[in-house]
């Protein structure tokens, strides 16, 4: 096996943090056409996910991103947008303070509340607030509403703090698996952060962010900004998956797209990767219409059919089975298969007009 120069300055940790997310706010001003977006890539123990429409007596109805099972739940929420234009991610912060042991893992729970409660970013504020405490949270809540305002939450069991994408200069925020308001240097996605950092500069700099920009350049890049190497641009045929955005873990790639001002918020699109993003392919996702590969496959399956087949496409990407096989990544497979479903995102990305309709 031909292994790279360059492994031999990458540190394999003892195991890998499976809720690994990166994710982004992109204020009016920052993207190429004037709708924020808010981007997370997903990574989680759970190996598959669906997309669900919730309408429930009383609230607001929604589209959210689940956990698949064998049965159909839609009480935790992993990302989602709902009919008033309010928009919500998280990423795990391990440099807030733990949680009661008694009570923890609560992020999904406290999103799906605020889809169907929420209407602005002051209104899930106002949630943080109320909410019953210890919250049993940890963790970077990102939130975008109809008038494009849209800030992270850094919260955790008792406080929050919040930071609003209109303050920051650049017209963006990035949050991985630390909090800027936690325990300096602690954390984790310090390396991740500064990927998405080096490979946004330009479009940052040029307020030219697209939904595509996300999740077919960030999701699918082998990029590592400490080296200064890309892998998928190299002739290597492994490299080891340590600290790019796309990981063994990763299971999802989503940036929804917010409104202009006056839209109403049936324009918004969720543009959804629901799978290993370099084995899968976006698809356009508004309120009314989920794809059916999107979502679940049939009664007692709620999985998706996107990421059922991102599953044995990944199976050429990670072949080594034995040991530490899962962390060696075969580039020649990455590359063949990616580019393939890269194509396959730029036709759904087309669609974007026709959708708005």
């Amino acid at each position: 096996m031909n292994i790279p120069r360059f492994l031999s300055l990458v540190l394999l940790s003892a195991s890998v943090a499976a809720n690994a997310c990166t994710s982004m706010i992109v204020s009016a001003k920052a993207s190429a056409d004037g709708r924020p977006i808010l981007w997370k890539h997903r990574d989680t123990s759970a190996t598959n996910n669906f997309l669900y429409r919730v309408d429930n007596p009383g609230k607001i109805g929604y589209v959210g991103l689940f956990n698949g099972s064998d049965s159909l739940r839609t009480d935790e929420a992993w990302m989602g947008m709902n009919d008033a234009g309010f928009a919500i991610m998280n990423t795990v912060a391990y440099n807030l303070p733990e949680n009661d042991p008694a009570w923890i893992d609560r992020e999904g729970f406290v999103m799906a509340t605020a889809l169907g409660e929420c209407r602005s970013v002051d209104d899930f504020e106002a949630l943080l607030e109320r909410l019953p405490k210890p919250l049993g949270v940890r963790t970077n809540f990102g939130v975008m509403d109809a008038d494009g305002n849209a800030a992270y939450f850094e919260t955790d069991d008792y406080t929050f703090e919040r930071f609003d994408v209109a303050d920051s200069p650049t017209g963006v925020l990035i949050r991985t698996n630390y909090a800027y308001s936690g325990t300096p240097d602690e954390g984790l996605g310090y390396i991740r952060h500064a990927n998405v950092e080096a490979l946004m500069k330009h479009q940052i700099e040029t307020g030219s962010i697209t939904p595509a920009s996300l999740t077919e350049t960030l999701s699918r890049t082998f990029y590592n900004s400490v080296t200064g190497f890309d892998a998928v641009q190299s002739s290597e045929t492994w490299t080891v998956d340590q600290d790019f955005i796309p990981r063994h873990s990763s299971t999802a790639s989503i940036a929804v797209e917010g409104l202009l001002k006056g839209e109403d918020p049936s324009k918004m699109i969720m543009w959804a990767n629901i799978a290993y993003p370099p084995c899968s392919h976006v698809v356009g996702v508004t309120l009314d219409n989920i794809p059916e590969e999107a979502g679940p496959a049939g009664p007692g399956n709620a999985r998706s059919t996107l990421g059922l087949q991102a599953s044995e496409l990944m199976e050429k990407v990670f072949p080594i089975k034995r040991g530490n096989g899962q962390k060696y990544i075969n580039l020649d497979a990455v590359r063949e298969i990616s580019e393939e479903q890269f194509n396959i995102s730029l036709e759904e990305y087309s669609k974007a007009a026709e959708l708005r309709k």
